[in-house]
C-alpha cells in the first residue's frame, strides 16, 4: 500500500484549500458561480483518479485478489478524502472489480480457474467480432499502434515497469478495438479485461512473456496492414491463449 500523499493528491488539496477564500468572497458578487456549482465535477475528477490509481496497484501487485481494501488507509495513502474512496471503491464493485461483504469491507474480487476461464471464453467470443468489423485502418492509425507497441518495447528489458507495461498493453488493444465502431461491445470487453487486471498481470513478470508481447503486437499490426482481418482474429486468439498458459500455476490455485 502506497504510504505517501500521490502529487495529484497534493495538488487537489492546495487547491481545494486556496479556492476555499476567492470563492466563498466571489459568492457575494453579482453573476458569481457558487462553490457548490464546480463541487460536483471536482469530486468527480478525484474519484476517477482514485478509481486508476486502484487499478495501477492491482497491476503492479500492491492489491492481490482477496486482499482487503480499507477506505481509511487508502485515503491516507493517496491523500483525499473518504467521500471519493468511497464513491470510488463502489464504482469497482458493480465493475466487479471489488467485492464488498458487510461488516467486512472491501476485497479484490478473486476469481476461481473457472470464472477466469469464462473471463477468457468470452473475451474470445466478443473480441473476434470487434476484430471482424475493423475497416481498413491509414496511415495515422498504424503509427499510432505501431508507437505505442515502441513504447511496450522500451519498458520490456531488465524487470521492466509492470504497471506502465499493463497500461501501455491495455493502451494498444482498445486504441484498436475502438475502430470497430462497436461501442457497447467493446465497454463490455473493457469491463471484462478489469475483472481479471490483477491475474493478467502476473504474467508480464516474464521477461520472455514480454517480449513475446511486443512480436505478436507488430505481427497484428502488419496483417492490419494488409487489411487481413481473419489473420488478426487468428494472430488474438494466440495472444490470449499464450496469455492463459502463463497463468497455469494460477489457475490451478484459484479454486
Amino acid at each position: 500500500m502506497l504510504t505517501h500523499p500521490l502529487p495529484w493528491a497534493r495538488e487537489h488539496r492546495f487547491a481545494a484549500t486556496a479556492r476555499g477564500g476567492p470563492l466563498m468572497a466571489a459568492a457575494t458578487s453579482p453573476g458569481a458561480t457558487s462553490p457548490d456549482a464546480t463541487a460536483a465535477p471536482r469530486r468527480v475528477s478525484v474519484v476517477s483518479r482514485v478509481v486508476d490509481q486502484v487499478r495501477s496497484m492491482m497491476r503492479a501487485g500492491e492489491l492481490v485478489p482477496g486482499q482487503q481494501v480499507r477506505q481509511e488507509s487508502l485515503a491516507v495513502a493517496l491523500g483525499v478524502s473518504r467521500i471519493p474512496v468511497r464513491e470510488a471503491l463502489k464504482a469497482l464493485e458493480t465493475e466487479g472489480v471489488l467485492r464488498h461483504e458487510p461488516h467486512v469491507g472491501y476485497s479484490v474480487a478473486r476469481l476461481n480457474a473457472d470464472e477466469l476461464r469464462q473471463a477468457y471464453l468470452m473475451r474470445r467470443a466478443l473480441e473476434t467480432e470487434v476484430l471482424l468489423a475493423l475497416p481498413r485502418l491509414g496511415a495515422a492509425d498504424l503509427r499510432e499502434l505501431a508507437e505505442i507497441n515502441s513504447g511496450i518495447g522500451d519498458e520490456v528489458g531488465g524487470a521492466g515497469d509492470i504497471p506502465r507495461i499493463a497500461a501501455a498493453n491495455h493502451t494498444f488493444h482498445f486504441a484498436m478495438f475502438r475502430h470497430s465502431g462497436l461501442d457497447l461491445v467493446v465497454t463490455e470487453i473493457e469491463r471484462i479485461w478489469q475483472m481479471t487486471d490483477a491475474y493478467r498481470s502476473v504474467h508480464l513478470y516474464d521477461s520472455a512473456a514480454r517480449r513475446r508481447i511486443v512480436r505478436e503486437h507488430k505481427s497484428m499490426i502488419a496483417a492490419l496492414r494488409r487489411g487481413d482481418n481473419a489473420a488478426v482474429v487468428e494472430l488474438m486468439n494466440t495472444h490470449r491463449d499464450l496469455t492463459i498458459a502463463d497463468l497455469g500455476p494460477t489457475l490451478g490455485h484459484a479454486r
